[in-house]
């Protein structure tokens, strides 16, 4: 049985790696197939396929309900109600309205929307909104988190702008319940910290400051401070241990049995800890995995632990297919089974101490290959920060926590108990800013799949008990986690890679030695595509250093990013068209017109209007070529004046690659300064359904009357250019995922 327990998991994990989804044929004759295969030896197989056909009808229902292609970009007036805890940040109001209904329009199940300088809006509320809807669509780039995947295992089927509304229903039931708590919590004096009380007592984040968020990722305290399986389960240890102490005591009711209650009682906290949560997927995950604990504690401990893990495993993921695509359903797992690996075969007691500090490193150490294989950043103070801040939390902030929201009702001990609570977790973030100095997060290189499979090895050896013989090869099989081969360019060429930030531009230029950012990417409100997008993908290429960082003016969608690429990389120098109209602390130096400079064969020539205006024409145009002559020119935001007094320069403009001038407007790229360069290629960046109406028709119609190849970051994502081997663009949408629908150019 155990053997078809794992071909089913491995059958429901399947999906997470099909480029496309199978035919609906197909998915019918696999179980019919699959029950054929049951009664033989051949009944793993048969497990498998079942486990494969119910995750892809699972995912096919969840791409089936997305918003119909008809109203992408359609404003309609629709009426739902309110689900979750709405979020709050910067004037922006960002909420999800479920069994939304619109006349003669078929909508999906839940939509994600936005309101900028929106009225207050409640959990459970019923309203009638004029909204801008658009279909599921997150940006493609190597090494930075996939919103789209996100969005389908939420089976979030569409986002949307709201325009207008009207409250037509108050709130009521347990979601009121819920919001009206959550802001009884925020209105309590806590030393500041009544957000991180709101995320740890009910889920709800939004109360902390994005500094606050940076903080607890760069300390590895992130689950500490959402309500994790860490959390449910240290509650309901909580309360086991203290019906374990009574009956230990002798102060338990002889009568009852202290075994069965004390699993009861721990699975009934666990339980409401997960509704005061809002019992969303993370937190189900939790307690359907400390119920079978308990259930294997009270009953089937003979089967050991890894019978319970699995079974676990195969349910979360009958239950939601899509669980695969969170990188939290990998962590929540592999944390409990190396926890199981490391402790279940060990022989004689440790020392409590001992005990607890081999449970952080060995997290620590277990969890690097698959934090790595995910794309995520790796905490190097993480064993150190949880080994104070996990005692601290679960002991002694998130009971208080609980028994101040609890005695709310009661003048002054609630506030009192969360008054206290708040204090200590004060303190807590003071040690993790301190601990976070000393050490920042690690944002790593991309690892190949053999390096961490390699790595994943390691440290499992690392793990095994003192005295197993080729343990020490352990250390060896992690170094290619810790140093991947990085391959740069041949001396006299050029990697391009121009970054999918949307409305915005951002270029990264690696010569064999040298490394340069043509603009940062945009930021909006907290929305920095610098920090969430520019970095990581650039510290996935193994650069470690900015040569330089040319900022073409200093226009937001250009220049939002580059303090966050500031703080998260050195960068030598900084230039810009609009170097005045930056932040002091980037200490930008102006771009001259003319200056030119070679690294490792490649040469660089910037130009600039001398009497240009503020604003776009002031950008700082950057020509690049290759050592055969191939080359690149990046534009800026420049319009028809500056092409013209660009092209009164009596430079050679010729170019095999043109950067698209301001994203395509139709202010720019005039048929003039088209033929000046004669671009077989043309780069654009832009925001899918943007509302400047980039690119312009009649500059597409341009650019075709020139048989220029258009590259467009909206179909084809981030895209890559060998500059001097004469070759077409790689387009990052081009490695297919399902839950990536296919864009029409």
């Amino acid at each position: 049985m155990r053997t078809g327990m794992l071909a089913l998991a491995l059958g429901l994990l399947a999906l997470r790696f099909l480029p496309a989804l199978p035919p609906l044929w197909l998915l019918l004759l696999l179980p019919l197939l699959g029950l054929l295969l049951l009664p033989t030896r051949g009944y793993p197989l048969a497990f498998f396929l079942c486990g494969f056909s119910w995750a892809c009808v699972s995912a096919q229902l969840a791409l089936d309900d997305r918003l119909a292609p008809e109203l992408d970009d359609r404003t309609l007036w629709l009426e739902g109600v309110v689900v979750g805890l709405p979020e709050l940040r910067e004037g922006v109001v960002r909420f999800q309205l479920a069994d939304a209904q619109a006349r003669k329009a078929k909508l999906p199940q839940l939509i994600r929307l936005s309101w900028v300088v929106g009225p207050p809006v409640l959990a459970g509320e019923r309203w009638r909104l004029a909204v801008q809807l658009r279909s599921p669509y997150g940006s493609v780039n190597p090494q930075v988190f996939d919103y789209q995947a996100w969005l389908l295992a939420q089976r979030i089927g569409a986002l949307g702008t709201v325009k207008a509304g009207e409250r037509v229903q108050a709130a009521t039931g347990i979601a009121d319940w819920r919001d009206q708590l959550r802001h009884r919590v925020l209105a309590v004096d806590a030393f500041g910290r009544q957000g991180a009380l709101a995320a740890l007592v009910l889920g709800d984040g939004s109360g902390l400051s994005r500094a606050d968020w940076q903080l607890l990722q760069a300390t590895g305290t992130v689950h500490l401070l959402v309500i994790s399986g860490q959390q449910i389960a240290l509650l309901a240890g909580l309360v086991y241990a203290l019906v374990v102490g009574l009956a230990r005591l002798g102060l338990w009711p002889k009568q009852l049995p202290w075994l069965p209650w004390a699993c009861g009682l721990g699975f009934a906290a666990a339980l409401t800890y997960g509704l005061l949560a809002g019992f969303e997927v993370p937190v189900q995950r939790a307690c359907v995995m400390v119920a079978l604990l308990l259930v294997w504690r009270l009953r089937f401990r003979h089967l050991g632990i890894w019978w319970p893990l699995l079974l676990a495993f195969d349910g979360l993921l009958l239950v939601e297919p899509l669980a695969s695509l969170q990188a939290g359903f990998w962590l929540s797992f592999a944390a409990v089974a190396l926890l199981a690996w490391v402790f279940a075969g060990r022989l004689g007691a440790w020392p409590w101490w001992h005990t607890w500090w081999r449970a952080q490193w060995s997290m620590a150490l277990g969890l690097l290959p698959l934090l790595l294989a995910l794309g995520l950043p790796i905490s190097l103070s993480g064993p150190l920060a949880n080994l104070v801040a996990v005692p601290w939390l679960g002991l002694l902030v998130t009971p208080l926590a609980l028994l101040g929201t609890l005695l709310l009702p009661i003048p002054w001990l609630g506030e009192g108990c969360l008054w206290l609570a708040g204090g200590l977790m004060q303190l807590l973030f003071l040690l993790l800013g301190q601990v976070a100095s000393w050490f920042p997060a690690w944002l790593p290189t991309t690892v190949p799949p053999w390096g961490w499979l390699l790595g994943g090895l390691g440290a499992l050896l690392l793990l095994l008990p003192a005295g197993i013989a080729w343990r020490g090869l352990g250390l060896l099989l992690l170094l290619p986690l810790f140093y991947p081969p990085v391959v740069t360019p041949p001396l006299g060429e050029v990697e391009v890679w121009q970054w999918d930030v949307g409305q915005g531009l951002s270029v990264l230029l690696r010569t064999r030695n040298h490394a340069l950012l043509y603009d940062a990417g945009p930021k909006h409100a907290d929305f920095d595509l610098g920090e969430r997008i520019v970095l990581p993908a650039v510290r996935g290429l193994g650069v470690r250093k900015l040569d330089l960082m040319l900022l073409s003016h200093a226009d937001m969608d250009h220049a939002g990013g580059a303090l966050a690429l500031a703080h998260g990389l050195p960068i030598d120098q900084v230039l810009s068209g609009e170097a005045g109209e930056l932040p002091a602390a980037l200490a930008a130096q102006p771009c001259v017109d003319g200056t030119h400079w070679q690294w490792d064969g490649v040469g660089f020539t910037t130009w600039r209007w001398q009497h240009a205006p503020a604003g776009n024409p002031s950008s700082c145009v950057l020509l690049v070529e290759a050592q055969i002559g191939e080359r690149l020119l990046l534009t800026g935001d420049i319009d028809k004046t500056a092409e013209r007094a660009l092209l009164n320069a009596g430079r050679e403009l010729r170019a095999d690659w043109l950067q698209a001038p301001h994203h395509g407007s139709g202010s720019s790229s005039s048929m003039a300064f088209l033929r000046a360069v004669q671009p077989q290629a043309v780069l654009l960046s832009r925001g899918r359904h943007n509302p400047y109406g980039h690119p312009h028709r009649l500059v597409l119609a341009r650019y075709k009357a020139i048989d220029a190849v258009l590259y467009d970051n909206v179909p084809s994502g981030a895209l890559r250019i060998q500059l001097g081997r004469r070759a077409p663009a790689y387009e990052a949408r081009a490695v297919r995922h399902f839950w990536q629908p296919e864009i029409i150019k």
